[in-house]
């Protein structure tokens, strides 16, 4: 009986040990390999492949504008990221470069850390919200307004020149200077339209 006792017990120690398989990552001491992310093979777009309108237009909070629209015309996909270069012309021709907003009133934009990647399939649109004050600050009056924009895209050489007409506020771009006289045009960077009011 005790040597039946004994070899009941041993078995149930070689059972438990037993529980571990050997195609476990414990029991061989190898680590379980972590997944790698494919790389990108999406290339920056370019304006070739761009077609740019203006949307979601109007006046608020002291400021006049709206969203650029950059939309995948080509036929493979491409990515967008960072703030384009916008130029703001005048009737006259007279020229002032877009400074980089950090925040925007309209749209209610906020520059996020890290800037988003945004990739564009073929028909997808990212966004920039592109406004300006329309109200003079102190004594001074507005300039005559913007009416045409030369948009490129982050990173980008060539452009395109559309209208700066903002139907929803009526008024082409202002051009209203801040108190110490510098323009108050800006742009946002890129982004999804998931980020803004619309």
């Amino acid at each position: 009986m005790r040597f039946l006792a004994l070899t009941v017990s041993a078995c149930a120690l070689v059972v438990a040990g037993c529980g571990v398989s050997s195609s476990d990552p414990a029991s061989t001491g190898s680590t379980p390999s972590s997944p790698v992310p494919a790389p990108s093979t999406s290339s920056s777009c370019t304006m070739t492949q761009l077609r740019v309108s203006l949307t979601h237009t109007g006046a608020l909070g002291g400021q006049a504008g709206g969203y650029l629209r950059f939309t995948n015309d080509g036929t493979t996909t491409c990515q967008i990221e960072g703030w384009p270069a916008v130029v703001a012309l005048t009737a006259s021709g007279q020229a002032a470069t877009l400074k980089h907003a950090q925040s925007t009133m309209y749209g209610a934009w906020r520059v996020p850390a890290p800037l988003p990647v945004v990739r564009l399939q073929p028909g997808d649109s990212a966004y920039a919200v592109v406004a300006a004050d329309d109200q003079p600050a102190g004594a001074a009056a507005c300039s005559a307004p913007y009416v045409r924009l030369r948009i490129s895209p982050p990173g980008g050489s060539s452009s395109v020149v559309i209208s700066a007409w903002l139907p929803g506020a009526g008024t082409d771009l202002p051009a209203c200077a801040a108190v110490n006289g510098s323009p108050t045009g800006e742009i946002s960077a890129i982004t999804p339209l998931s980020s803004l009011p619309h």
